[in-house]
């Protein structure tokens, strides 16, 4: 889940550009009588916001190689999890099922918009997810990131029901999301990737989530097997 945005940060980087016009401006006054002459002008907000845009607008076009591959990745791994993660409307009757898939679509559709978000603001190309998400993905290229199911491990998850298909969703769940932590491992051993404050934060709080969403979902996966071995 994002706990960021870009706004915040924008803020914060021109309170801080402020902030440090305003101090100099104040040393440059201090000791000052009233001979000296006219006290000097304060600072020119509106300036110092074109040049903060100027810098940012220019910094955003820098994009490393790594980072929108990662991002543009992961857009199309989040958009299986939200397949995966629809069937339980109708294959389970499992209301703890239906909660973890509910939190699992909020989540990943909150980060599929900030990054696609992410590539538009940078011209780059991002895939787009409609209802059915299957049916945007590029199975080339996606069916050979880590942790993505196969299309017969989607159609067995797609007939089955109750129990079986609890069982299923969790074991596939775990592997889809252990993929996305070893997609990030990925990006964070890549010479000048992450470098991005945006990317860094975003790639960290998936990893942190899927870790703890698996913990969870092995204990679910594990208790369905101790009542239910068959």
């Amino acid at each position: 889940m994002i706990r960021f945005s870009t706004a915040k940060y924008r803020t914060l980087l021109v309170s801080t550009v402020i902030l440090s016009a305003s101090t100099t401006l104040g040393c440059v006054s201090v000791g000052s009588s009233a001979n000296d002459g006219p006290s000097a002008p304060g600072p020119d907000y509106d300036r110092l916001e074109r040049i903060y845009q100027a810098r940012a607008d220019s910094a955003r076009m820098v994009v490393s190689d790594a980072d929108a591959n990662f991002m543009t990745g992961m857009v199309h791994h989040h958009a299986q999890a939200l397949v995966m993660s629809a069937l339980a409307t109708t294959n389970t009757s499992s209301a703890a099922i239906k909660t973890l898939t509910g939190r699992i679509i909020n989540a990943q559709k909150d980060e599929i918009s900030v990054m696609q978000r992410w590539l538009g603001e940078r011209g780059r190309p991002f895939p787009e997810v409609g209802i059915n998400a299957s049916m945007t993905m590029d199975k080339d290229h996606s069916m050979h990131m880590p942790g993505m199911l196969s299309p017969q491990q989607i159609d067995s998850l797609t007939l089955a029901h109750d129990e079986e298909y609890d069982r299923l969703f969790l074991r596939y769940m775990i592997q889809h999301h252990n993929g996305a932590v070893t997609m990030v491992h990925e990006l964070f051993a890549t010479d000048g990737a992450a470098q991005d404050d945006f990317v860094f934060k975003l790639a960290s709080d998936i990893q942190v989530d899927q870790i703890t969403e698996v913990a969870r979902m092995q204990k679910m996966l594990d208790e369905l097997v101790r009542v239910s071995p068959n």
